[in-house]
């Protein structure tokens, strides 16, 4: 069996405003994956959904999911697997076009979108048109692809890991802001491990950090973040 490959999609952009950042306006991309693995095509995560109170608290710039698979040369028919980093709206908002195909996500997540008024927008992840495969922590959903839990944005925030011959790709989807936010727990670590008393300050971040990297990733990719880290 090949190496499966994967390419980033453009979901457009949102611009967080000064009462989430503490500061000025930020403007964020939003990004999914396209994992092309030769037993299959999976999505990770689907773009933004649609509400007219959210689109103008974000000023969301949506490019919708057909249009993003199509630059890829690809069309809704082409994808046969989701998977949603977590339910927020703006990664799930093209789960319902996809009526019949699996979307693996972390129980805990699923429990928490579908009991907790304001979490996401309740027809995106409620759709009958979606078809769940929960999952109680790390799962191989297709040779060689993981799905790991990273909770912290969300209780049941989780991440996709491919391994590749030339190299690992983790979709870390929204475990962190920032490419350089996931650099400097992975340096704290390796700091520890090094000389823990001279960094016995230093705070270690998550704990999954150590299991994302222990697949001895070339490359972690973000959800709202074109940066990619690499060792």
């Amino acid at each position: 069996m090949g190496d499966a490959t994967v390419a980033r999609l453009d979901f457009g952009y949102f611009v967080r405003p000064p009462e989430e950042t503490g500061s000025e306006p930020s403007p964020r991309p939003c990004l999914g994956y396209l994992v092309d693995h030769p037993a299959g095509r999976l999505l990770v995560d689907t773009g933004m959904g649609a509400a007219a109170d959210l689109d103008a608290y974000y000023r969301l710039h949506r490019i919708e999911l057909p249009e993003a698979l199509a630059r890829l040369g690809l069309r809704l028919e082409d994808v046969d697997a989701v998977t949603n980093c977590h339910l927020h709206f703006d990664h799930c908002g093209g789960n319902p076009l996809l009526s019949g195909r699996p979307i693996f996500v972390q129980r805990v997540e699923l429990e928490t979108a579908t009991r907790t008024e304001g979490y996401t927008l309740s027809e995106l992840v409620e759709s009958p048109l979606c078809h769940y495969e929960v999952l109680d922590g790390e799962a191989e959903i297709l040779p060689d692809v993981f799905v790991v839990p990273t909770p912290g944005h969300t209780a049941g925030h989780q991440s996709v890991v491919v391994r590749r011959r030339d190299g690992t790709v983790v979709v870390a989807g929204q475990s962190h802001e920032t490419s350089a936010d996931y650099g400097t727990e992975v340096l704290a670590r390796q700091a520890a491990g090094e000389d823990p008393d001279a960094v016995a300050d230093i705070p270690l971040g998550h704990e999954w950090v150590a299991r994302l990297q222990s697949f001895d990733p070339a490359r972690v990719v973000f959800a709202h973040d074109r940066s990619v880290f690499e060792p």
